[in-house]
């Protein structure tokens, strides 16, 4: 089987007003990992801000990932693939932050969010290339 991604990194924003640990918990249940790099950063306004992210580079953890996600994301992600992944052959979406704290995975269009980015392996790197290695591996999921 052709590994679909060199790396996926899957990152949200902590804000101080969120509790962290709730965030640690929601993060660990979808990436099927606790270990998570924590960075803090200041705000526009100077409020302080947890940075958690987690880098996948195994194909069984970005099966894992993907089917966590569910068939409807998939297909909303077949059905997007152009704009999903752009000419460096990087994939991109984002799912709501405030509905994954709640277990329900949703395609989010704010900013409040849980950030997936991938590298997608594909020879030659390609955009055309990389999408019909997204498309193969989703509807082989």
């Amino acid at each position: 089987m052709q590994v679909t991604f060199h790396w996926v990194r899957v990152q949200t924003f902590c804000y101080a007003t969120e509790k962290r640990e709730l965030l640690e918990e929601t993060m660990t249940e979808l990436l099927g990992t606790d270990e998570f790099q924590e960075d803090i950063s200041e705000g526009e306004h100077g409020n302080i801000m947890t940075i958690l992210e987690t880098r996948l580079t195994k194909q069984r953890e970005f099966n894992s990932l993907f089917k966590k996600l569910g068939p409807e994301i998939c297909q909303w992600i077949l059905d997007d693939i152009d704009n999903r992944i752009d000419e460096d052959c990087v994939f991109y979406m984002r799912l709501d932050k405030q509905k994954a704290v709640q277990g329900i995975y949703e395609v989010a269009h704010h900013g409040d969010v849980v950030a997936i980015t991938g590298k997608v392996q594909s020879h030659p790197a390609r955009k055309d290339v990389a999408v019909r290695v997204m498309s193969d591996f989703l509807t082989g999921l």
